[in-house]
Formats: structure tokens, sequence, C-alpha cells
């Protein structure tokens, strides 16, 4: 991507009603745009970081088993009805609407109900499970404030999974590979080290629910960590009795404040038991399937990552997830300096799948910051500067945004240095 081409531009100042760090620096950065309060459209720089996240969810849900699936935002009023969650005191998030037929209908906050019906039409034995689905989709949740940029939006990417297993075991052994699986995402996204699996309240359905919780000031949660195990307890279950049970002591444990990133929980047999998901098993007898849930949001794990990792310049893109990898900076306007540019531009386009390329006609200083605002890994600078090795060969200024390092590497030798 030419950057005299990116229709979006930078911009020194936020708006003035956007509060949260993570969507100030978006903007500015041409990542989103806000449309309003807690509903953000993203733009081609941000749309690559969103796609990117979603990669590596999908490899880790693929890798466990799971099926992929699209259901509707659109939703069936009696299905939820069924199960007790369509009236607004049960459920005080929904947007809801009327068809022209003069029928109710909602956009979908959740996707057991739709996705158990479903189910209920393919499980009719044991045989059949256990049965691994899950998604990409819009969510929609009518929150009465929405303050934390893409962290807490009316309107978010969401992946939910769902398990459906025949038995205890078979439930308690996906869960453990589920759980596995969101370490090695975060790891992925550049959050596994400030991301803590949380003991948090289970509700109706287990005694606790486990939550991954990312330490940052900007959280609304409240987590007791214990930092040599590796586990920590939200406030709303912190107690002597579950400190006990998880072999936790108080004196060990510090208070943060944290973002729930994610979250996964056992439903047990509710949903089937209410939508009729019934199979028979080896016996012949009619049980209900075993259900649980697993849950990332997408665009808040983005948002999350521009809270914890930016700096006072701006965003600071972990490698996996940045639209692009490299930010080629012409800081020259000579022949011979846009001639390497282009040549730059070319080759490591097509070895680091794209790269963004600042060629506009700018000052030196301007493209530097917009460089270090829109937060790429590796910045590469041409200029007449540039200097020669022992064989007569440029060197290109490689910068890590991240660290401030600089190597002055051949062209040759960028790609697999970054890789």
């Amino acid at each position: 991507m030419r950057q005299s081409q990116l229709f979006t531009k930078t911009r020194r100042e936020a708006p003035k009603d956007e509060v949260a760090k993570n969507a100030q620096l978006l903007i500015r950065a041409g990542y989103i745009h806000k449309e309003m309060a807690g509903v953000y459209a993203f733009l081609p720089l941000g749309l690559r970081v969103l796609k990117n996240i979603e990669h590596i969810i999908r490899e880790e849900m693929n890798a466990i088993g799971g099926q992929q699936v699209s259901l509707t935002a659109l939703q069936d009023k009696n299905l939820w009805e069924k199960t007790d969650r369509w009236d607004d005191a049960k459920i005080d998030n929904w947007f809801k609407t009327k068809l022209k037929n003069g029928s109710e209908t909602g956009l979908g906050i959740t996707h057991e109900e739709p996705l158990t019906n479903i189910m209920s039409e393919y499980v009719s034995s044991y045989r059949d499970l256990p049965a691994y689905v899950y998604q990409f989709q819009t969510k929609f949740r009518n929150e009465t404030r929405a303050k934390s940029g893409i962290m807490r939006g009316r309107e978010f990417l969401m992946k939910d999974l769902y398990s459906f297993s025949a038995t205890e075991e078979q439930h308690a052994e996906f869960y453990q590979k589920a759980k596995a699986a969101y370490v090695r995402i975060f790891d992925k996204v550049g959050l596994g080290e400030s991301t803590y699996v949380t003991f948090a309240d289970g509700g109706i359905f287990s005694k606790y629910s486990e939550e991954f919780q990312t330490v940052s000031e900007a959280g609304e949660d409240l987590i007791y960590v214990d930092v040599q195990k590796g586990i920590a307890v939200n406030k709303e279950v912190l107690n002597d009795e579950v400190l006990a049970e998880l072999g936790l002591k108080r004196e060990d444990l510090i208070e943060k404040k944290s973002i729930e990133t994610g979250n996964i929980f056992n439903l047990g047999t509710r949903f089937a038991e209410q939508l009729g998901l019934q199979f028979k098993n080896e016996a012949g007898e009619l049980k209900h399937a075993i259900m649980g849930c697993y849950g990332i949001g997408l665009s808040r794990l983005m948002g999350t990552v521009v809270e914890t990792l930016s700096d006072e310049k701006g965003i600071v893109w972990p490698i996996n997830i940045a639209p692009f990898k490299a930010h080629i900076i012409l800081v020259s306007s000579s022949e011979e300096s846009k001639a390497r540019a282009e040549e730059a531009y070319k080759v490591l386009g097509e070895q680091l799948d794209g790269v963004l390329y600042d060629d506009r006609d700018a000052r030196a200083g301007e493209k530097f910051a917009d460089a270090d605002l829109i937060g790429l890994p590796y910045q590469i600078l041409i200029g007449d500067k540039n200097q020669k090795d022992g064989n007569d060969n440029w060197l290109c200024e490689v910068k890590n945004r991240k660290t401030g390092e600089v190597q002055h590497v051949v062209l040759a030798d960028i790609a697999s240095a970054i890789k």
C-alpha cells in the first residue's frame, strides 16, 4: 500500500468527545471511524488488524476440532422465550424491532439459543457427539454506556464457540483443550504476559467460570493475581473458601485493574432441556447434551492491545496482528533514493505479504511522527545518508518500533531479519 493512495489520513488530535485511549489512537492513526457512541467502522488498516486476529483465532479453533458457521443476526423471539431470555427484565441490552408483518425480532446478543435449535435437527445419537461449532459474528448489545472505545461497543465482532458433549468427561476434556487454545491465542496477539486465567462467578451454570483478564489501568474489573502461579481471582468471588479451594494465600495476591478479554464457561444441560436437544446413549436412554461456551471479542482484543502496548508516540503493534510488518519511509527527494525505495517496496512487498510505503511529498519529521503513530513493527528508512557495506551494497536503516533498536541491513536480508 502506497501511503499517498491510502484514503485515510492521520490526525494530530482525536475527537473531543472520545475519552478512551484505544479509540483516540486508532482514530488519529486512521484505523477506525466513529459512527456514534459505541459504534465504529473499521477502515483499511483497522480491518487488516481485525482479519489478522481472526486468522489466529480460526487456526486455534480448527486445531481443537471446531467447525465454522455463520449464524443470523436477526433472532427468532419464540426461541428466546423458551429459555426465558427475551424479557427485558431478564436481559436488558436487547436491540428489538418489528417486522413489516408486525412480528417482533431482535439483533443477536449471543447465540446459544439458535445454535442449540439447529443442533437438535442433527443430533439424535451419542455417535453424533461431541460437536464443536464456532463463528465470527457481529453482536449487538444495547449498552447503557459506551465510553471504552472499541472495547465496549454496541456493535462488535465476536468469536463464539459452543461445545456439545455426550458425557461430563467428554465435556471436561474439551474444556481444557479450549482453555489451552485461548492461552496460545493471547500469546500470539502479544498479550500473553499480561493476561491471567481468572476464576469468576459461574452464574446458574457452574460454581466458576474462567475469564481471561488482561492487566490494564483502563480495565473495569478488579482481580487478585498470584504472579508465581499465573492465575487470578475476580473480586466478585474473592473469599476464604475460594482461596482455600484454589490453594491460594491472600498475602500472595496483588490487586490489579484488568480488562476481560475472553471467557469460557459451562452451560450444563439447561439449553438442551429447554430447546429439546436430546440423544440416545449407548444404553438407549434419552439424554440431554452437555454444553459449554467460549467467547472472545475480536474488536475488544484489538482495543486492549492498543491500551496496553501503546506508548507516548502512538500504537505499537505486535508483529502477528500488525496491518503490515514494515513501513518504508522515503526521507529524500533524490532520484537515486526514490529508485531504491521503489525497489524495496517491490521486493519486501512480495516477501512480507505487503508493506506500507510512505511515498508522500512531506517533511521527514512529519513522516516519522505518522509512522510512530501508525505503529508498524519495523520502520525502514531510505535516503541519501544510507551507507554501503564492504561489497558496495546499500544498507537500509531498519528501526524496531517497540525497542527503538536500529540495524543497518542490505535489502536482500531485511525480510528474513523481520520474520
